[in-house]
């Protein structure tokens, strides 16, 4: 029976992503991942060709987390109730992956691209923008039933940049939004939508 694999990838990215949400980036060196894990340097070069490839990977796995929670959230039939559950997607996937959230709120993709990612992280990279904007565009015909520039601005404003304006300050403070959060981005959503209350988001 094979022995099962001590330096998982996913042990690895764990690593990482841990080093990345205390210092930074910049944190993440090889050595530096390798002695958090108790591993030598080749058992994460045996996983990952280079450095950058290895927070490319990082940055792709928690973006994907994001972004599906938001494209999921708007799978509910009713336009309000699907903005708003996208609204709200984002403080309930900061609490359930507080790591991931400082990643990706508090450093840009830039941050880990390095010398380049390989080709098929690109095209990842490339879907994963792709969904976002055909997401917006989506929500913004529901909940308007048009796709002007006012309607675009709207949309995004309050399924995006309230949430993120929201609980990215305590994210920076190391602190997972309290609740009380979640009523103050349904009221922002509310008031950029034009649209009354819904029935509480599920």
């Amino acid at each position: 029976m094979p022995r099962p694999e001590k330096f998982t990838e996913e042990r690895i990215l764990d690593a990482a992503g841990a080093l990345v949400a205390e210092g930074g980036p910049s944190s993440a060196t090889i050595t530096a991942i390798a002695a958090a894990m108790g591993a030598p340097n080749g058992s994460i070069y045996h996983r990952f060709r280079t450095r950058d490839a290895l927070l490319g990977r990082l940055w792709l796995k928690k973006a994907a987390f994001f972004q599906d929670n938001f494209a999921n959230a708007l799978d509910h039939p009713d336009p309000r109730q699907a903005g708003l559950n996208a609204a709200l997607s984002l403080p309930r996937s900061v609490r359930a992956d507080f790591v991931g959230a400082r990643i990706m709120l508090l450093y840009r993709r830039e941050d880990f691209l390095g010398e380049g990612w390989p080709s098929g992280m690109q095209q990842e990279a490339a879907r994963l923008g792709r969904q976002v904007t055909d997401a917006l565009a989506d929500i913004t015909m529901r909940l308007f039933g048009n796709r002007t520039a006012a309607s675009r601005q709207a949309a995004a404003f309050a399924v995006l940049d309230v949430p993120f304006a929201a609980v990215r300050r305590y994210v920076g403070a190391g602190e997972a939004p309290p609740l009380r959060v979640d009523s103050l981005i349904a009221a922002g959503f509310f008031a950029a939508t034009g649209h009354q209350r819904a029935a509480p988001a599920s």
